[in-house]
């Protein structure tokens, strides 16, 4: 491979032309007729046995040229970018300039990272908002743990159910006098209070007894996801075939010492409500973060090349499709069951992936613009965190995870560090003063309109 030219194009790119010697060329087409001749069938000849220059003859001089050039770009392009000096971000755009017997010239449109421009990323108005714990949360914590570690008993007699209970149901839902499709359950668990059902429905089981058959009259609500039902009126036909109660532990000093370490119901509130004010700060950290990334892209000056944001996206649908892997699906099964397509999964991505690109360039200008450097200590530290994330030696880490890769990462994280310890808190709108009313002035006693006649 010889590099011919390297010249800066337009928007981030750059055009490479570079040519592979005509020996060389030749030795790939012949590799390429030895691996297709078996699937030629040439009149005359057995299969597999065609020469070359009669399959040529036949199909043209350039029947296993494109193959031939499939197979040359990738290792020569790369030796290409490496002469260069160029790291692409994307896959290039490529063209035949010349095929000859002086071999074969390939262009390349290679996308390259921008150059950026920040400004004004330090002194940023962003505001860290963390919510309060309310007391209705603390209560909400301890209620699902009650309910976790509650009993259950079968009602065995004629005690109506409550809501809080679990009612075996035999269910049919009617419409205008006619069955609806989905309408009809058999002994169906619904625990009264839960809201699965219509509003308006769990609270007219309360009050039954196992064995009675009653009517529950509800509307479906406007929005139903079954259109030809939604804002209808709905008679069920009920009936109880069993009722179990729920019954939560009592609120005291020994439910905190069954279900956590604290002797009292007091210390454990106070641990319980530690911890949500930890997940109401961690929420108003990433909170915080996403504002002060918004605010970067918006200051972030850079022609960024269409083939990032294209692998970017592909990034997305690759990590997506892992998920749900891991979950038993492929991305084939889930556009089975959603009806989407890779395409509009694309689409979906795309806004986020831009997103992403952006916010990570804007956080490298900041780097380089602050001179950020990264030390051993730096490197090491990141190195034992992955080795801790994935329980894996840490010179296994060193091994198999590029070092410029872990250096830019953390470049990035002390990039946005210096944007967090810099940012200030807006500035309040001042209440527009009020007018002072000016007090009127006293006038002077005005003189009596009729003398006291002095008798």
């Amino acid at each position: 491979m010889t590099l011919v030219k390297c010249e800066k194009a337009e928007k981030s790119t750059y055009r490479l032309e570079f040519s592979v010697e005509k020996s060389v060329f030749d030795a790939a087409c012949e590799k390429v007729y030895r691996k297709q001749v078996k699937k030629i069938t040439v009149p005359g000849f057995r299969a597999g046995k065609a020469p070359r220059a009669i399959i040529e003859k036949m199909y043209g001089k350039g029947v296993f040229y494109e193959d031939a050039i499939n197979d040359l770009i990738p290792e020569n392009y790369a030796a290409a970018l490496k002469e260069a000096g160029i790291q692409a971000v994307g896959q290039p755009e490529m063209d035949i300039v010349s095929l000859d017997d002086n071999g074969l010239v390939l262009s390349a449109i290679v996308p390259v990272k921008p150059e950026c421009k920040i400004e004004g990323y330090k002194g940023l108005a962003v505001e860290k908002k963390v919510e309060p714990v309310s007391d209705e949360e603390v209560e909400h914590e301890i209620q699902t743990v009650r309910e976790r570690n509650s009993r259950e008993t079968d009602v065995e007699d004629n005690t109506p159910a409550e809501m809080g209970d679990v009612a075996k149901l035999d269910y049919e839902g009617f419409c205008d006098g006619v069955a609806f499709v989905g309408g009809k359950g058999e002994n169906y668990s619904l625990k009264l209070g839960s809201g699965n059902f219509i509003p308006g429905f769990e609270e007219q089981v309360a009050g039954h007894v196992i064995g009675e058959e009653f009517d529950v009259n509800v509307t479906f609500p406007t929005e139903y996801h079954a259109e030809d039902l939604a804002g209808k009126a709905a008679v069920f036909k009920c009936k109880i075939n069993g009722i179990t109660k729920v019954e939560l532990p009592a609120l005291d000093d020994d439910f905190a010492k069954d279900v956590s370490e604290f002797d009292t119901l007091d210390e454990y509130k106070a641990d319980l409500k530690a911890k949500i004010e930890k997940r109401h700060e961690n929420a108003a950290d990433a909170e915080f973060e996403e504002k002060i990334v918004e605010a970067l892209i918006e200051k972030l000056e850079a022609e960024i090349p269409e083939a990032m944001f294209e692998t970017e996206t592909e990034n997305f649908v690759r990590d997506y499709d892992n998920k749900l892997r891991q979950s038993g699906l492929d991305l084939k099964t889930y556009f089975q069951y959603t009806g989407l397509t890779l395409e509009t999964l694309r689409e979906q991505m795309r806004p986020q992936a831009e997103k992403q690109v952006k916010a990570r360039l804007a956080l490298e200008a900041v780097a380089a613009a602050e001179a950020i450097e990264v030390t051993e200590e730096d490197l090491a530290a990141e190195y034992a965190l992955i080795a801790d994330t994935y329980k894996i030696d840490a010179d296994k880490v060193r091994e198999f995870v590029d070092e410029a890769v872990v250096k830019a990462d953390v470049s990035v994280r002390k990039a946005m560090q210096v944007v967090k310890d810099n940012v200030k808190a807006p500035k309040k709108a001042s209440k527009p003063r009020k007018k002072k009313v000016a007090e009127p002035v006293a006038e002077e006693a005005a003189p009596a309109e009729e003398a006291k006649v002095e008798e």
